[in-house]
């Protein structure tokens, strides 16, 4: 137990990694008690319109669709803690004006909407930065580690922050969860101030001379080159649009189907995050780049169970399926990660992330809305299982290209237990 431990949490022995994550950790824990406050807070304000609260979610993304290629190009180019600085700096000011109109009673509909555009374009330049960071802290040997710990860090805040969040509002109302958010964005500030750049892996980049001439151009064409690269990013595309909306639907499915309160809602997203932090881990022990199959088959079990979770008719199966769903949509999205960013050239490497978080966050303005407007017309559930659907037909034409390509077929073999693989010619 010692050993397996040792290895799940090698990333942590690294000093500066330590304190990233803890930076993160902290903020983020804060960035999922203001979600559950903030859509609670909209559909308060909008008479419980889940066109509302598709709009929110939308404007948090947009600045992500419009900007990420951008702010990926200048993580090739100036130092990555600078950029996270002046990214976190931001966010931290606009959380406290959020939170100052909250608490005084004077916030409208237009100010979620207008604040929460503001903060995604902080969000749209610290992402990319941060994903391509993370090699920088801990070299390639660690990269897979570290990677899967900070999706581990993201779903244990995912864990917490929902939770304390729906006992708060329940408690004391959606103004005191903006404030502890806008506090707890200060952690990353005093972390990345706190780290040894000596101690930070750049050996691996090119000359400043040659980085200065960074284009984005060149990154979606080095992309598209690569077919091994260009497959996870779809299939993230489709189900990160269709699929991975929880932070909308649950809401909706919550108050509109199963009529229940700020706390149960903090239970549905509470149980995902629990199974997230489970598919977090499990990723965690991989040292080798996972194979094209490893993704596809992580997408089916995901476009599967979400499903269910959308059919389900009770609200207690629905968190029980919430908790596989949560596993596999994580393990999916760290394969993906995992695959692309342990070939990428360090040279592409901030445009390379920030064209992954383009498809995996910027399609949101585009799905949300959709996503949103079927909600509130045929029901939470149907926008739930439809995304799943949609998921499964994307992963399956996914198989059938890769084997295709690859000359590969599917075989089943049924003893001693059943089991489904791939053989080559």
């Amino acid at each position: 137990m010692r050993a397996k431990l040792s290895t799940t949490f090698q990333s942590l022995t690294v000093r500066n990694y330590r304190l990233f994550a803890t930076g993160q950790l902290i903020k983020l824990i804060g960035v999922w008690m203001m979600f559950i406050a903030q859509d609670w807070l909209v559909l308060e304000l909008s008479d419980d319109s889940a066109t509302a609260l598709g709009v929110v979610t939308a404007l948090q993304f947009t600045p992500v669709l419009l900007l990420t290629l951008f702010t990926g190009r200048l993580a090739d180019r100036y130092d990555k803690r600078l950029l996270l600085l002046i990214a976190n700096t931001t966010w931290s000011v606009l959380s406290l004006a959020m939170s100052i109109l909250v608490v005084s009673g004077a916030v409208r509909l237009w100010h979620v909407f207008v604040f929460a555009a503001l903060l995604g374009v902080a969000n749209a330049v610290e992402t990319p930065v941060r994903q391509a960071f993370v090699s920088e802290l801990v070299g390639m040997s660690l990269l897979p580690n570290a990677l899967s710990l900070s999706a581990a860090t993201f779903n244990v805040a995912r864990i917490v922050g929902p939770a304390v969040a729906g006992v708060a509002i329940a408690l004391f109302d959606v103004g005191p969860v903006f404030m502890i958010s806008a506090v707890s964005s200060l952690a990353p500030l005093l972390m990345l101030a706190r780290m040894r750049a000596a101690d930070l892996h750049r050996q691996e980049l090119p000359p400043i001379d040659e980085r200065d001439a960074a284009k984005v151009t060149d990154g979606l064409r080095y992309v598209a080159r690569r077919p091994d690269l260009v497959m996870p990013m779809v299939l993230i595309s489709v189900i990160g649009m269709v699929l991975f909306n929880f932070q909308l639907t649950l809401a909706a499915l919550a108050k509109t189907v199963f009529n229940t309160g700020a706390a149960s809602f903090g239970l549905f997203t509470t149980a995902l995050a629990v199974g997230a932090l489970g598919g977090a881990l499990a990723s965690s022990g991989r040292r080798e780049r996972p194979s094209a199959y490893v993704v596809i088959f992580a997408a089916l079990a995901f476009g599967v169970l979400g499903t269910l979770v959308g059919l389900a008719p009770a609200y207690w199966l629905v968190s029980l399926l919430l908790v596989p769903t949560g596993f596999f949509m994580v393990y999916f999205a760290q394969a993906s990660n995992q695959r692309i960013q342990l070939s990428v050239d360090p040279a592409y490497r901030g445009r390379v992330m920030a064209l992954w978080v383009l498809v995996f966050l910027g399609t949101n303005p585009v799905g949300a809305p959709l996503i949103g407007m079927v909600a509130e017309k045929y029901g939470a559930g149907v926008s739930i299982w439809a995304g799943g659907l949609i998921s499964i037909a994307t992963a399956a034409l996914a198989l059938v290209w890769q084997l295709r390509r690859t000359g590969g077929r599917l075989r089943l073999r049924l003893r001693p237990l059943p089991r489904l693989y791939v053989v080559h010619a």
